[in-house]
Formats: structure tokens, sequence, C-alpha cells
């Protein structure tokens, strides 16, 4: 395109000045471009014929254009810039149905994913509405297909719609890293199902859900909990108090693990804190602020006591917007990758990567599987180099949570947190009970000690309660619950007056699984003593059987 605008160039100055811009300093013009005795049409008319000579046909009418381009807009004017248009992504197809097109791919975020057709027809059915019927002449099909896919480029319209609302959530705004000077300066919190089944307390195979706290300063994994799914307020609250005391070394642990063995500056955090000395190879890190979303765990009035207590502030995050934590989102992905794929019982990711024998390969327990995940946090997400850990002044080399925390630690400093049973205690869900001749039930369980039995039919003070006692309690060991003394100090502990059966640890879902299968028994029980002492049972004739409404049972209290 230039070399053709710089050769019209040369034939209009001829036209103007008689001799083209290239020619020698003694060169006299062509007798038909001269100007002393030759008019302006008549040079047009030459230079006219002479490109037709030449085998460009061009009119007069073409030469006097391309002299006023030139002259308004210079050599810019001569450019052809029919091959430098930018045609328009919906070419020529009716502004009323590309608009219509728009709203209905627009239109398709929440909804279940659907084929072009259907697009077509609402597209069809909003132009009959807007416009009357048959006003609008819809495009050729193929005219169609390639509108919408015009205009669903990057969206996903026909694709996943999980992917789809996730890109519509997308904020129009720059993205921006999320940053940190210090450890804990913020804290991202969240809980997913994990993608490993394990054996629950109760012998069920399922699947576990992680809890997990993690530092975007160090990109260290604070504290993972592994729970049944359907995480309890607790477990936020006890993942707090994890996150801010040492990891203690457990028993079969090699010593590379240690703190000792790390870049930590062990000695110096040892004068601190005893507790480093037998500590495993993970940061202790106090958040300032936990970044949480609207889950009813993180908003409970359990959690949000357990970060008042530790001095802990709480950031909610926007709804519906994942990049807000997007730093622990992303862990999860990875966790998923780097540890899940190699334990036995791994599901994949969803059904169409699962495998067909994942509850028999499911060997291990929820202890076990915890300390698993420990261990390989300490050993495996610790000390790998992190893709999101590189200095701005040395971005080529990545830096790993552990090297982070040993660089940033020196600069910030390191205040320890000493948790005591008492402050465990606080942490854990309350309930307000009266104190009976019989003790407190919770969950119909019955918790009662010698030093319980003196508050027994008396008021707490507490007249805001009625004067009810404030009990706390572990759903995940339901062998004893905490009274607060409203008339001393300290806490009243009583034990479950049925765990000596038990003789062995017994969570709250394990009691409700106890009482789901006993009331099953139960109802079988009844029905056959119903068959058996009704006359009208198998031998009568079928229709003088009773007859009953679908869904009610033999008994009132069968399912």
């Amino acid at each position: 395109m230039v070399a053709a605008a710089r050769e019209w160039e040369r034939h209009l100055v001829e036209i103007e000045t008689g001799l083209p811009p290239d020619a020698a300093a003694d060169a006299r013009p062509r007798p038909e471009y001269d100007p002393m005795t030759q008019t302006m049409a008549a040079r047009e008319k030459a230079k006219a014929a002479e490109l037709t000579a030449a085998g460009s046909k061009t009119g007069v009418r073409t030469v006097q254009r391309m002299r006023a381009r030139y002259r308004d807009q210079g050599l810019w004017g001569l450019v052809d810039t029919r091959s430098a248009r930018a045609a328009k992504p919906t070419g020529h197809v009716d502004e009323r149905v590309v608009t219509a097109a728009a709203t209905v791919v627009a239109a398709q975020i929440g909804t279940s994913t659907g084929t072009r057709s259907r697009a077509i027809r609402q597209i069809r059915e909003l132009l009959d509405d807007e416009h009357g019927p048959g006003v609008v002449e819809l495009p050729s099909q193929a005219t169609c297909y390639r509108l919408l896919e015009v205009l669903s480029k990057g969206r996903h319209t026909f694709g996943s719609a999980v992917t789809r609302r996730q890109t519509a959530s997308k904020p129009p705004r720059p993205y921006t890293a999320t940053t940190a000077a210090r450890p804990g300066e913020q804290v991202q919190l969240d809980a997913t199902p994990l993608d490993v089944m394990a054996v629950m307390d109760d012998g069920v195979i399922g699947r576990a859900e992680l809890v997990l706290s993690i530092d975007i300063a160090t990109r260290t994994i604070c504290s993972g909990v592994l729970r049944p799914v359907g995480a309890k307020a607790v477990d936020a609250a006890l993942l707090l108090a994890r996150a801010t005391v040492p990891e203690p070394m457990r028993p079969g642990w090699d010593q590379a693990l240690a703190m000792a063995a790390s870049r930590f500056p062990h000695q110096r955090l040892v004068a601190l804190d005893a507790r480093m000395a037998m500590a495993a190879a993970k940061p202790v890190i106090v958040p300032d602020t936990v970044v949480i979303d609207h889950g009813k765990v993180f908003l409970s009035e359990v959690f949000l006591r357990a970060a008042d207590t530790l001095g802990i502030s709480v950031q909610p995050a926007h709804q519906q917007t994942a990049t807000d934590k997007s730093i622990v989102e992303r862990t999860f992905a990875s966790i998923n990758t780097l540890f899940c794929q190699h334990v036995a019982g791994y599901t994949g990711r969803d059904v169409t990567r699962r495998g067909t024998d994942v509850v028999e390969r499911a060997v291990w327990s929820l202890p076990e599987l915890q300390e698993l995940f420990d261990e390989w946090v300490i050993c495996g997400w610790q000390t790998r180099p992190h893709e999101g850990l590189r200095h701005p002044f040395n971005p080529d080399q990545a830096t790993s949570p552990n090297d982070a925390y040993a660089a940033l630690v020196a600069a910030a400093g390191y205040v320890p947190v000493a948790l005591t049973g008492e402050d465990y205690i606080e942490l854990l869900p309350a309930d307000w009970r009266a104190i009976t001749d019989t003790g407190i039930q919770i969950e119909y369980r019955t918790y009662n000690s010698a030093e319980l039995r003196q508050w027994a039919r008396q008021s707490s003070g507490v007249t805001a309660k009625g004067g009810r006692w404030e009990v706390h309690y572990d759903p995940y060991d339901v062998s004893r619950v905490w009274v607060r003394n409203h008339h001393g100090q300290g806490w009243i502990i009583a034990p479950w007056t049925h765990y000596t059966v038990v003789g062995q640890p017994f969570a709250d879902f394990t009691w409700r699984a106890s009482r789901k299968i006993a009331r099953a028994a139960r109802c079988r029980r009844h029905q056959r003593d119903g068959r058996r002492g009704d006359p009208r049972g198998a031998a009568a004739p079928r229709g003088n059987r009773p007859r009953r409404r679908p869904g009610v049972g033999a008994h009132p209290h069968c399912p």
C-alpha cells in the first residue's frame, strides 16, 4: 500500500511541477507536462493516458480525485484504505436482529445450556414481540449461526453453565494482584469438598470437606481441617486456633520436617516461643484480617466470637465474587492435583473422570487422612516454589512459602499467641440450658457430674437467658460438655452419662447415625408385630387388606 501511494505521489508531483520528485537537478519537463506550455487539464489528460498505456486503466476523473486527496491529506490520502478497512463483526445483518441476538445471548447466563437452534427460535420470538410478526426478516440459518458465534465468543453461551456464570461474574475493572507486605496481614478462608473418599467414624464411605486458611504474603497454608461434608462453625473456629499455634512433630515424621532443620531463624523463634523447639517446619502466622465468604459456617456466632477472642478482623467478600478470595480458590485446585490424586480413594474432579472402584479403594479414615494432609503441607507445599511468590526485582526466581516467610519474619517480627485450655473451650459452640436433677440434656444426651449436681434447679443469675447456664460442647467429641460457673470462676466439666457404654470416641454425627439406625429397627419391629396380630395379614384377600395413604408408615415414628 505504501509503495502504491509513493508511486501516485510521483505522478501527481510531475503533473503539478512538470518534474517527478526524483528528477536530476538539470532535468527538463517532458513536453506534455511542461507547465509553461500545457494547461492543468491537458497535463491531467496526458497522465491518465500514460497510466492507461502502462496497463493501469485510469480516467481523468481518477487523476483529479487523487490530486484533491493529496492536496488535503498528503501521502495518507493516496493510500488505498479498502484493504485496511475494519469490517463489522456482525457483517451486514440487520441491526434489529443483532440487538435481539445480543439480548438472547445475555439471557443465557443463568439458564441451563441449550443449543444454537433454541437461541435462534428465541431471537425470532423476540423480534416478533418487539416489531410485530414477520416485520423483521431473519437471516439464513448459517448467518444466524455465524452471528451467534461472534456474539457469544468468550462467554461460553453454549458450553459449561458453571464456566458461563463464572465468566459473567468477573468484575469489569482492571485486574490487580492481591498483595500483602507481612505475614498475617491478610488470610483467606474457604471450605470445599475434597475429591477423596474416606472412611468416616461411623464406617460410612463419604467425601471429606476441607476447611482451609492461606496467608497471602507467603502463600503458607496456615491450617487445614478435614471434616465430613457439611462443616460446622466449630471447624472454622478451630481453623483459627490451629493457625495461631506451632504445628507439633508427629511420631514417625522424619526429622527433616522439623523446624530446626529448616531455613527459619529457629533459635530466635525458640527464644520467643518455647513451643517452637519441637515444632514442625511450618510458619506460625497470626492473622490480622481474614477474608471469608457468606457461608453460614463463617458468619456464625461461634466463628465471629472466636475471631474476636483472638483479635482478628473479619472481612466478608462481596457476594458472588470469587475474585475477592481468588488465592484460596486457586489453592484448592493445586491441592487437588498435588495431593488428592495421589491418595487412595481419589474421585476425580467430576463424574467424567471418576473410576468405577472409587469406594472400594477408600482405605483411609478421616483422622488418618488429616495426618497425611498435615504431613504433605509441610514437606510438599511449604518447600515447593510457588509461582505467585516472585520478587518484582527478580521475577525469574520463584520462592517457596517457607523461604518467603523466613525473609519476611525478619522484618515483620513474630509475636507468640499462647492458647490455653480455657481459650479452646471459649472457641467451641455454646448453648444455654437449665440444670435439672438429672443434669443437662443436649440432643437427647444427658450430661451430669457431682459438681454439676450441686447447682441443680438453681439459676445462673443471667436474667437475659432466663437463669439458664452457658454450656460449651464439641460436636466431634460428645463425651463431655463444659458449663460456665456463673457464680465463681472456671468451668464445670460434665461427662456424658452413657459414655462408659460406648467406650470410644463418639462424634455428634455418629450419634445421629446411631439414632437413625435404631429408629429404623424399631419401625421394622412395629411393622412385623402388626402383621402378626392382624388377622387380615398375608392370608387375607388382597381387596380386604388395610390401605394406607402413600408415604404414611405403619407406625407414627416410622419413615
